[in-house]
């Protein structure tokens, strides 16, 4: 016969262990990532949400955050701006931390309002210059904004290139129309213009006639700002129609998926990035070497915005010294995090009063299959 005391001792304890068990699970961080796993943005989006999951594996195993551990949910937006609104109003509704994604600025312009109404921080890889410009607190980049980045790239054209007329080839949507605003005011005060304006729809697979047009104006150099997939196949129509012109970019124009699914057509493409794998800085090859390991294939820009938004998420949560999402959003403007003290941000980084990111960026050639660095830009702050 069971002992009545210890079967009350037995079922107290049982209680007890169950209770630590929910709370433990209740006292976890929980983010959730909203990105492009599917659709014209699948490249991004699974670069990013993977540079999350590691980031979020290495702070775990190192104790988590303030003795908590993060927990992740992961959904598709489908390169969809309203399938991402609803994703994000889900998040809220499950009391997540933070939001990370979508990094397709289309969809962040659309779901950036549901996390500002919860005052929920969320992260995102989007570059147009719009999505800052609002007066959200919540939001905060994981890249640069077009009217940091495109100053960069303006000055190489006019001083390196000595380009005084250039064609543009653009992506018609918020991410390109942002993109496309900011070069001509850039390249305005330096004297350059571009004389064959070329619009192209998101997934367009023909870019025979965009190139013929920006062939037969005959510019100095030619500017292509569109997604992974439609840079490759541009460069690759532009090598195709024999063009020896200069061949100019941003970021995504030599991300790795590119240089792969173009091949030997993006060799010579020069373009201004804010992050590369192969930075000639340690931490950054370090993350190269981890990111290969967890995942086997080597990662763009995309991947490295989503480790460090994370590392820069636990600087801020840490300053705060607790978990009160209001507090650590108003944390992060005007943070400023040490690459030496929190080695998971990579290169040192401040945030300004919008949310956007100054730091050290690249001026990068695609050469043999990578990105070869051709210089190193400053930070805007620095002295």
């Amino acid at each position: 016969m069971t002992h009545p005391i210890r079967t009350i001792l037995a079922a107290c304890a049982l209680t007890l262990v169950g209770a630590t068990a929910a709370q433990a699970q209740a006292q976890a961080i929980k983010i959730a990532n909203i990105v492009e796993l599917s659709g014209a943005g699948a490249t991004s989006g699974t670069n990013f949400k993977n540079g999350v999951e590691l980031a979020v594996k290495e702070i775990n195993a190192a104790g988590g955050i303030l003795g908590r551990k993060i927990e992740t949910t992961t959904s598709d937006t489908q390169s969809n701006p309203g399938v991402a609104k609803g994703l994000t109003q889900k998040a809220i509704d499950e009391d997540v931390f933070a939001v990370f994604g979508p990094v397709f600025s289309g969809s962040i312009l659309v779901s950036m309002a549901e996390t500002r109404r919860a005052e929920i921080p969320n992260f995102t890889g989007g570059e147009a210059a719009s999505i800052t410009k609002q007066g959200n607190p919540y939001i905060f980049r994981t890249s640069f904004t077009q009217d940091t980045a495109m100053p960069k790239v303006a000055r190489y054209i006019a001083n390196g290139l000595k380009a005084k007329t250039i064609a543009l080839i653009y992506i018609n949507n918020d991410y390109g129309k942002g993109g496309r605003e900011s070069l001509m005011k850039s390249l305005e005060p330096l004297g350059v213009k571009v004389i064959a304006d070329v619009s192209t729809d998101q997934g367009q697979i023909d870019f025979s006639a965009p190139v013929l047009k920006a062939k037969q104006s005959n510019a100095d150099a030619v500017f292509v700002y569109t997604n992974e997939e439609e840079s490759a196949r541009a460069l690759k129509e532009l090598r195709k129609q024999g063009v020896t012109k200069p061949i100019v970019g941003e970021t995504t124009l030599v991300g790795q998926k590119v240089i792969e699914l173009a091949g030997d057509a993006a060799n010579g493409a020069v373009a201004h990035v804010g992050l590369t794998v192969d930075a000639p800085n340690p931490q950054m090859l370090k993350f190269k070497a981890k990111f290969y390991q967890e995942y086997k294939y080597i990662t763009d820009h995309n991947g490295i915005k989503g480790y460090t938004g994370i590392y820069l998420l636990k600087a801020a949560i840490e300053k705060v010294g607790k978990l009160d999402r209001k507090a650590v959003a108003q944390a992060l403007h005007g943070l400023k995090v040490s690459a030496a003290k929190h080695p998971g941000v990579i290169m040192d980084v401040s945030i300004d009063a919008n949310g956007d990111l100054d730091r050290e960026s690249f001026l990068v050639e695609a050469k043999n299959g990578k990105q070869e660095i051709k210089e190193i830009l400053p930070a805007l702050g620095a002295k």
